[in-house]
């Protein structure tokens, strides 16, 4: 990731005086096209895991050769996968008390990976596929996998933090979107909006039915309000695996023609935009962010398929609604 040579000023200089940066170009041709934008911030170095926390397979090489993982599972992997659910979310719901304006994500990561440790979990994100951090956290227009750094939250900000911990052989995945400070009404329109999509995703997940159902309950709860449905990033199957081969689109598409069945295990983790679903990379080759910078929230939890409603993996203690127990 680009560091910042200098931090951005709290006045902007004029469209024709020499960029606050110290590139050397005219502001107008530099940065000023990012005004409002996100901008990134220094990454510290990976932090490492204590011997004694039992790792998965990725953990020292950042590579894994994935198997075929069964799509029902025991019903000794389904506790497992209760217990790595309620500490997910137990480690979302105290990151998510962090959030305020002047705290940077690094200090969240830190205390996320640090919470994870203590629990006895391995932060699955750490060295997966290289990824740096204990978390992701994902501000304004970043739709989703933003790498914690140095740049401090403002107010007005929505920040998404995603989080994932691999106990017992299995892994619990997570995350909700936070105000920071006093935030507009129409990005709360938005955060509110999109944890209900997520809700009645969730509310779809029945046994018998095609996964289909699930992209269907999202779009219609989101049509009324002519928000997008991002297509490029999906819900996924999950158990000792952080990714299985089940896909949960978040749009109806009637290919999507998987039937569930009880004990499947997979996220629901619909990212809904203000304007366009599309989406540009940071050359960090991990961050997405909205093509018209507009804003973007997300939620997501780990549910099981059962003979009746689904079981939602990671509602243990403390995983109520981060939109009114939490906004600040």
């Amino acid at each position: 990731m680009t560091d910042l040579v200098a931090a951005e000023p709290a006045v902007l200089p004029k469209a024709n005086d020499a960029c606050w940066c110290g590139s050397g170009r005219k502001y107008k041709r530099c940065h000023r096209k990012l005004e409002g934008r996100v901008l990134q911030g220094v990454v510290s170095p990976m932090r490492s895991v204590p011997d004694h926390i039992a790792r998965p397979p990725y953990a020292d090489t950042g590579e894994y050769e994935p198997w075929q993982e069964d799509r029902v599972k025991s019903p000794e992997i389904i506790e497992a996968m209760r217990h790595s659910g309620k500490i997910a979310s137990t480690v979302l719901a105290e990151a998510g008390a962090m959030v305020a304006p002047g705290v940077t994500t690094e200090e969240i990561d830190i205390f996320v990976h640090e919470r994870f440790i203590e629990l006895g979990a391995y932060p699955s994100t750490i060295n997966y596929h290289g990824y740096p951090k204990a978390c992701c956290t994902s501000i304004n227009e970043v739709i989703c996998h933003g790498i914690p750094d140095s740049r401090p939250l403002q107010d007005g900000d929505i920040c998404n933090i995603d989080v994932t911990g691999w106990i017992g052989g299995v892994h619990g995945d997570t995350n909700a979107t936070f105000y920071v400070g006093d935030v507009d009404p129409e990005s709360k329109q938005l955060v509110e909006v999109t944890e209900g999509a997520m809700w009645k995703g969730i509310e779809a997940a029945r046994a018998g039915r095609p996964l289909s159902d699930i992209g269907r309950a999202i779009e219609d709860h989101v049509k009324p309000y002519r928000y997008g449905v991002v297509k490029a990033f999906v819900g996924h199957g999950i158990g000792e695996q952080f990714h299985t081969d089940i896909q949960v689109l978040h749009y109806y598409d009637s290919r999507s023609s998987v039937i569930m069945r009880p004990g499947m295990t997979f996220t629901i983790e619909p990212m809904i935009t203000l304007g366009t679903i599309n989406f540009k990379i940071w050359d960090d080759d991990w961050t997405a962010v909205t093509s018209d910078g507009r804003r973007t929230a997300q939620f997501e939890h780990t549910l099981l398929v059962t003979d009746d409603e689904p079981e939602v993996l990671t509602g243990g203690e403390g995983a109520v609604s981060p939109v009114a127990p939490w906004k600040r």
